[in-house]
């Protein structure tokens, strides 16, 4: 899978996604992250990509026309490469983040993501190549660049050979349905308090039993929103 992130803090991109398991699955070519910055597509001389809003107001907007031509210049680079293709504007006004978008835009041979910055982005530009906002949460950043990196980072991990197992991120939090369920390592005493007699017993079936259990009922106390299987939810209630 390609990562095409347009935007004007190239560095900062490069370096949160060139570490850990993303950068590893760069290194290996699983996937592709490419940064380009919106600066060289400007066509004034002092590489302006900016201006003050029509209508007044505080702060500075990015134009429209090198967020195109720093477009095109992905379109025509891809050409050949790509069967299918996803642009996506980092935004507070967008649908939030969560698992199920991130398994869906996992499908698409090539994500394209723009990182505003300043007051926002000129709307035209939006309205042209963007085919959905994204938002990380209810509230509001300097920059598009840390939202992106956390999308694809959240993407990534879900294409074939990044993680060393599917089992690693299908049966994990969240996309289980549920929260995960407390772990523990060693010591086994730490500080007077100890593990779990059921996790040390050996006994698989009564392991699985108590992991689901503290998953659901850690998931109704801190994030209820997220259950779907209401039967669960009511058998627990009894207890």
């Amino acid at each position: 899978m390609i990562f095409d992130i347009m935007t004007l803090f190239p560095d900062l991109v490069a370096t949160v996604l060139g570490e850990s398991i993303i950068g590893r699955a760069q290194k290996s070519g699983v996937i592709e992250v490419a940064t380009y910055n919106i600066r060289d597509y400007s066509e004034d001389k002092h590489h302006r990509v900016d201006d003050t809003p029509y209508g007044g107001g505080k702060g500075m907007l990015m134009m429209a026309p090198p967020i195109y031509r720093c477009y095109e210049a992905i379109c025509q680079k891809r050409e050949d490469t790509v069967r299918t293709k996803r642009v996506v504007f980092m935004s507070p006004a967008g649908q939030l983040l969560n698992q199920r978008k991130a398994e869906e835009l996992s499908q698409y041979d090539n994500l394209i993501i723009l990182c505003g910055h300043y007051e926002g982005v000129d709307r035209r530009i939006l309205d042209e190549i963007v085919d959905e906002e994204i938002s990380i949460g209810d509230y509001v950043l300097t920059g598009g660049e840390i939202p992106a990196c956390i999308l694809v980072d959240s993407v990534a991990r879900l294409v074939e050979g990044v993680l060393s197992d599917p089992e690693c991120h299908e049966k994990e939090s969240i996309s289980s349905g549920y929260l995960e369920y407390p772990q523990y390592t060693r010591p086994y005493d730490y500080h007077g308090v100890t593990v779990p007699d059921v996790l040390i017993s050996g006994h698989h079936e009564n392991i699985d039993r108590w992991r689901r259990e503290k998953a659901l009922e850690l998931t109704l106390k801190n994030r209820p929103d997220i259950i779907e299987n209401f039967g669960r939810r009511e058998e627990l209630e009894k207890k």
